[in-house]
């Protein structure tokens, strides 16, 4: 199987992952809860863990790094920390689900949507420039478009943020282990990020960059201040209740890892260049429109595009077919496709991981025309 579909979730991880995960179930307790050698060696692997994030992420202490289950988790709890009912929020138009329901789900929330078309960041940092002089409580944006992989400008949002002394929220779902994430730089309330996609970690992980004050989520043991019948005041106990993933956080830590070495520039390159292949091939085939950035600047290794008289789900059906895995439809992102002009179709979606080549891009054009071939035949035939 040709896997496209990394933006999803990274599918091959580096080897290393998947043995740490292993010993960590024969070998690994749970930190803080015991003086024993099993406990102590979960403990190191958590810290080690906290520690390799906050060096790639420009996180000044490694207790600022929480460990949650996946990004929609951290998202969860940085947004409930700083939105109150009754609320003013601006977002980018190309948000996901995991942060506009949470919103929802918060009585009287008044959402302004700094939108702006596709590739064109200048309009994007306009909008919010325009939400903040109106005045808001926070900022809510993601660093890239999980079905476009237009980069927003978020040095430049978080700049202003600053000014109006707003603070920010920043999804890097899609950024996280690709381009540069940088809690101390960027001066963010918080960062959140899964641990499954660009950083190469097992699913069921995420992590919580906390550069401001956070309300918890859960409730429950910390191994830590157990006198206290409410959550301890520091970080990361304060948001961490209850036993901790100690396979999913030994096999991010080789993931973090591998990520360091490769080196972040490395791994972008890499996927841009087989996107932008794949950008050029599609652009190619008749009745196909790409979601592209021309100028070549302001999108990561994910790339949407339809197909004229096609369902996009049938797209991905097909390709599935011929054992290629991309992503077909909303992609959880409604308002992204509505920003876009695409919510009626929907679209096809690849996201390349740094274990893709060259010849699987070929393969997939390949098929792809094949099954235009055949949809065009068949039209023709009725």
């Amino acid at each position: 199987m040709i896997y496209l579909d990394s933006g999803a979730t990274t599918l091959e991880k580096p080897p290393e992952v998947a043995r740490a995960m292993a010993r960590a179930v024969g070998t690994m307790s749970s930190p803080g809860r015991g003086n024993y050698p099993a406990s102590r060696r979960a403990e190191q692997t958590a810290f080690a863990c906290r520690e390799a994030a906050a060096g790639l992420f420009q996180v000044p202490t490694p207790d600022q790094v929480v460990f949650t289950s996946n990004a929609t988790h951290g998202l969860n709890i940085a947004i409930r920390s700083l939105v109150r009912p009754g609320g003013r929020v601006a977002i980018s138009g190309y948000e996901h689900n995991a942060v506009t329901r949470v919103l929802h789900s918060i009585p009287g929330v008044e959402m302004i949507v700094a939108d702006a078309p596709l590739f064109e960041p200048e309009k994007i940092l306009e909008g919010f420039h325009s939400a903040l002089r109106r005045g808001v409580d926070a900022v809510v944006c993601n660093h890239v478009s999980n079905v476009f992989g237009c980069v927003q400008p978020v040095e430049a949002i978080a700049q202003l943020c600053r000014r109006y002394n707003t603070p920010l929220i920043v999804d890097a779902s899609q950024s996280a282990g690709i381009l540069p994430v940088t809690l101390s730089d960027w001066g963010a309330a918080f960062v959140a990020m899964p641990g499954h996609k660009g950083l190469y970690g097992p699913q069921g992980m995420g992590l919580l960059l906390c550069g401001g004050e956070a309300s918890p989520l859960l409730f429950g043991g910390t191994g830590s201040a157990s006198r206290m019948q409410t959550m301890p005041p520091d970080l990361p106990d304060r948001l961490e209740a209850g036993t901790h993933n100690m396979p999913g956080i030994a096999g991010l830590l080789e993931g973090i890892r591998f990520v360091a070495q490769t080196g972040t520039e490395n791994i972008a390159d890499h996927e841009i260049r087989l996107t932008r292949r794949a950008a050029r091939g599609l652009a190619a085939l008749p009745g196909v429109e790409v979601f592209a950035d021309g100028k070549g600047q302001s999108q990561t290794g994910v790339l949407s595009f339809r197909v004229r008289g096609m369902d996009s789900e049938q797209i991905g059906e097909e390709l599935a077919k011929r054992q290629i895995a991309v992503r077909s439809g909303l992609h959880c992102a409604p308002l992204a496709h509505r920003t876009a002009g695409t919510l009626e179709t929907g679209t096809v979606r690849l996201s390349p991981s740094v274990f893709n080549t060259p010849r699987h891009i070929d393969t997939f054009l390949r098929e792809l025309t094949a099954i235009l071939r055949e949809n065009e035949s068949s039209g023709s035939r009725s």
